[in-house]
């Protein structure tokens, strides 16, 4: 059975729930409703963002800020096939401690959808209310894996040397924090570049560069576009250190990318990772008021086309016998050089990816049975990729709140708990 026509049999909705789904769903309810909606039902640019606008914002991105397409094509989609698995409702251990169980833990971390591949189909597909199959929902970071994939197949073409100097496809950040920095630093954040991702902290560069980009609005001193941005970034340190996410990192990567290849991320991304990859619907990503992309956080994607893309990435890259990234890619980031994992070890962010390290764009942790890849945005969007189990999860959410550890890791431990009960 193919999934491009289910039904209601098969498309299940999420739980309902007299937590946080019910919270999510009130926080919502009258926005943007009314010709037209009241002032103080409007979802805008100032206030996207805030807690009780971010789930319906996240479904509409096109109608706050500008965007551009990423094309499917009108190839056939590369088919997600049904099984007659049942996943059940495994138990999970909390982080604090105690028992609970996959359904919970969906329910009460702003779950929009959810999908479980396994040996190729799907055996768990669910929209939330007012989301379906044909829902573009913001993916934020994990838009930087899907960057990363083009930079791979760049490097793959021969079109762009992760060793080479970034000033060497961009000169305009010469006079920047940018400066001596490689293609390969960027592509792994382990730039000396001074950024901080501190999402609470309104001077913080995050938010100095959101406003640049159209993301929030402008202050008069801030740089117009990206780009502008990124060369004003100063510098904290030496290049090729400690491991250190930075936003900052991406968008310098796919201006790389861009000059390397002569065109525009969305039009890279539709003929280099979607359309070879059999997506079924049109991406968007966002663009900066001078039409730049933005590369680290502005894709949208409905969840089966994400459900694909970690389905290649699970496949070392191949749909229908053909790589769509590079073999050597992905081998080098489930296996990285010497320096990578210990570049992450004593960071912040070894106690929620225990074992982990950053590559290539990706995240991953250790498990018993080998490496996890994750894929990670804020306000809890996430791709879970297990080869030893032969298991996706992508989960599309609405946090309130950018960050909270506690969703994350409760998200973590019920992918574990699903992957256990599939390869039981």
């Amino acid at each position: 059975m193919l999934i491009g026509h289910r039904g209601p049999d098969t498309i299940r909705a999420m739980p309902a729930d007299r937590g946080a789904a019910e919270a999510a769903t009130d926080l919502a309810a009258g926005l943007m409703a009314g010709f037209p909606a009241p002032p103080d039902q409007q979802v805008n640019v100032s206030n996207w963002q805030q807690p009780r606008n971010v789930r319906w914002a996240f479904r509409h991105m096109r109608e706050i800020i500008p965007t551009q397409l990423i094309s499917a094509g009108t190839g056939s989609p590369c088919p997600l096939l049904a099984t007659a698995t049942e996943l059940g409702n495994p138990v999970v251990l909390r982080v604090d401690g105690s028992p609970s169980t996959v359904e919970e833990i969906l329910a009460g971390t702003f779950t929009d959808a959810v999908m479980v591949v396994h040996d190729g189909a799907v055996v768990d597909e669910r929209y939330s209310e007012g989301m379906t199959e044909t829902t573009r929902h913001l993916v934020m970071s994990v838009s930087k894996s899907i960057v990363g994939c083009v930079a791979g197949v760049l490097v793959a073409q021969g079109r762009l040397d992760p060793e080479a100097a970034v000033t060497d496809y961009v000169p305009e950040v010469a006079e920047s924090g940018y400066r001596g920095t490689s293609v390969r630093d960027v592509l792994d954040m382990r730039t000396g570049v001074a950024f901080r991702e501190t999402y609470t902290a309104l001077d913080s560069e995050v938010r100095i560069m959101e406003r640049s980009m159209g993301w929030a609005p402008a202050l008069v001193d801030d740089p117009r576009g990206a780009y502008a941005y990124l060369a004003t970034i100063g510098s904290e340190g030496p290049h090729g250190g400690a491991f250190t996410y930075r936003s900052a990192d991406t968008d310098m990567l796919g201006w790389v990318c861009e000059r390397a290849a002569g065109k525009r991320m969305a039009d890279l991304i539709s003929t280099l990772i979607w359309q070879p990859m059999g997506a079924e619907f049109d991406a968007e990503i966002t663009c900066d008021p001078v039409g730049t992309a933005v590369h680290d956080g502005g894709i949208s994607a409905t969840l089966r086309d994400l459900a694909r893309f970690a389905q290649m990435i699970l496949n070392d890259g191949l749909v229908d016998g053909t790589h769509v990234t590079p073999p050597g890619w992905l081998a080098d980031a489930f296996n990285p050089a010497p320096g990578v994992r210990e570049a992450f070890a004593h960071t912040e962010n070894e106690e929620m990816l225990p074992g982990g390290w950053y590559r290539n764009q990706f995240w991953f942790f250790r498990t018993e049975a080998g490496p996890i890849l994750v894929c990670l945005g804020i306000h809890g969007q996430l791709i879970f990729v297990d080869r030893a189990s032969h298991t996706v999860i992508v989960k599309l959410s609405s946090w309130p709140d950018a960050q909270n550890p506690d969703y994350l890791a409760n998200t973590l431990r019920a992918c574990r708990a699903i992957v256990a009960k599939l390869a039981a």
